[in-house]
């Protein structure tokens, strides 16, 4: 596994240089730059200052110059400096981070375990009772929007009943720390974690059921139950198992459609994370703020795809062996 894990660090360094290098061209092809945003929100300003503003921001040099020297600079451990916040764009992240790690990570978790856990009871007696229900459910779940969803809950829960808060990452200057502090996080992402991960977990019920259903017809099943191998260790050990491989690799590739929703999320809920973070920059027109944020959300989908990839290597030992005869 070590040897796989290598070469997929490898080509990982390779798609992190082309992530931060398309992403700053699709930036520089939008009309506008950070200078433009900033006199806007102050009501204008002359055309010296306008040129002050763009040689003091580094603005007035070519892109190739510009890429060229952020680069060098990001090679340096130098993301950039903010103009929006005035500060080291760096600072601002590792700001951020712990939110949306925790978030997204909650979701994630929520999302896959209720999706394996549905998944194997709709798999368990495919196009039974329970199958139909469960796969008619996660359908109405998987075309709602993320917004209408979030405001869904909102409304009932928070409006309506009053038994979560409708905002926040945790209760402004409660001065609570430890375990008290825990506990009112969670309280306050009962709800943003419950709208990511219902959204999401529908993809993994669907795959593993499906899996499941094309498993149960194999031969190595048959000869399961000639053993006298039945019931729940049959479904567990033997089609759940080899069912578990695709919703494994899903889990990775997921990560990112989850930093894309966190977005709204966050935005409904308020919550001060990677997504609020990256429509703020977006808004403002901050290019390294924003090239910030994608390139840490891109490290952090590449990390969950390799962890992804080596349980996968784990559950079927065959991939690895392949690529050692490779």
């Amino acid at each position: 596994m070590i040897p796989r894990f290598l070469r997929r660090l490898g080509g990982a360094l390779v798609v992190l240089l082309l992530v931060v290098i398309g992403a700053f061209f699709m930036l520089e092809s939008a009309s506008g730059d950070a200078v433009d945003a900033y006199v806007a929100g102050i009501g204008g300003a002359d055309a010296a200052r306008i040129a002050e503003l763009r040689s003091e921001w580094g603005l007035d040099q070519g892109p190739a110059f510009r890429l060229k020297a952020y680069l060098s600079a990001l090679a340096h451990g130098d993301f950039g400096w903010s103009t929006a916040f005035q500060r080291p764009v760096l600072g601002v992240l590792l700001e951020r981070l712990p939110v949306t790690l925790i978030t997204m990570g909650s979701a994630l978790a929520l999302a896959f375990l209720l999706g394996i856990g549905l998944g194997f009871l709709a798999g368990w007696r495919p196009n039974g009772w329970l199958d139909r229900v469960l796969s008619l459910g996660s359908l109405a779940l998987y075309a709602m929007p993320g917004f209408w969803l979030s405001l869904v809950l909102i409304l009932v829960f928070s409006v309506m009943l009053r038994w979560l808060p409708a905002s926040g990452f945790e209760t402004m200057a409660s001065g609570k720390t430890g375990l008290e502090r825990a506990r009112d996080i969670a309280w306050h992402l009962v709800l943003p974690v419950g709208a990511l991960g219902l959204l999401y977990m529908t993809l993994f019920l669907r795959l593993l059921r499906d899996g499941m259903e094309e498993v149960w017809h194999a031969d190595f099943i048959r000869a399961a139950r000639a053993r006298g191998v039945m019931g729940w260790r049959l479904a567990l050990n033997h089609v759940a198992r080899n069912a578990l491989a695709p919703v494994i690799t899903m889990l990775g590739l997921q990560s990112a459609s989850l930093l894309g929703g966190s977005v709204v999320v966050e935005s409904v809920f308020a919550i001060p994370g990677f997504g609020r973070l990256a429509a703020e920059a977006v808004s403002r027109r901050d290019t390294p703020l924003l090239l910030g944020v994608v390139l840490f959300s891109a490290i952090v989908v590449i990390a969950m795809n390799l962890l992804a990839d080596l349980v996968q290597a784990w559950l079927d030992p065959r991939i690895g062996a392949s690529e050692r005869v490779a």
